[in-house]
């Protein structure tokens, strides 16, 4: 059975726009810290990563907003890996305030090598510690 994986943050007054909500650039910022903190639950540290000679990089990102969040809320990232491919990934990511929806994001990831930035394919540790994450 697949384990939850949810990364929080708080919003920050710098983080809103001029009509008090959360500027929308910004959840695709959240989107990548969440993602790094499931990568570092699944496989380690993102420099270890690097060190062992691969990488990611984002190819695709989708946002749908649903509701606006605001200054000192508290948001949660509820991050699954929907999909593995030879050398993507797609993690779907539901952004919530409370119980309440306010985004969902998907991103679309692909493998690399450190070095020269070519695409390669997922290393089968990094297969087997996203499996833990899987959509269910």
């Amino acid at each position: 059975m697949a384990e939850a994986f949810t990364w929080t943050t708080r919003v920050r007054y710098a983080e809103c726009d001029m009509q008090g909500h959360v500027f929308n650039a910004h959840y695709l910022t959240w989107a990548d810290t969440a993602h790094t903190e499931m990568m570092r639950a699944a496989v380690g540290p993102h420099p270890e990563l690097v060190a062992s000679g691969v990488d990611f990089v984002v190819a695709e990102a989708r946002v749908r907003y649903r509701a606006a969040a605001g200054y000192d809320d508290e948001i949660a990232f509820d991050v699954a890996v929907a999909a593995v491919g030879e050398t993507s990934m797609t993690t779907a990511m539901t952004v919530r305030r409370g119980a309440d929806t306010i985004a969902e994001i998907e991103v679309r990831h692909v493998c690399v090598d450190a070095e020269t930035f070519r695409k390669r394919p997922w290393p089968d540790h990094v297969r087997a510690g996203v499996a833990r994450f899987a959509a269910a």
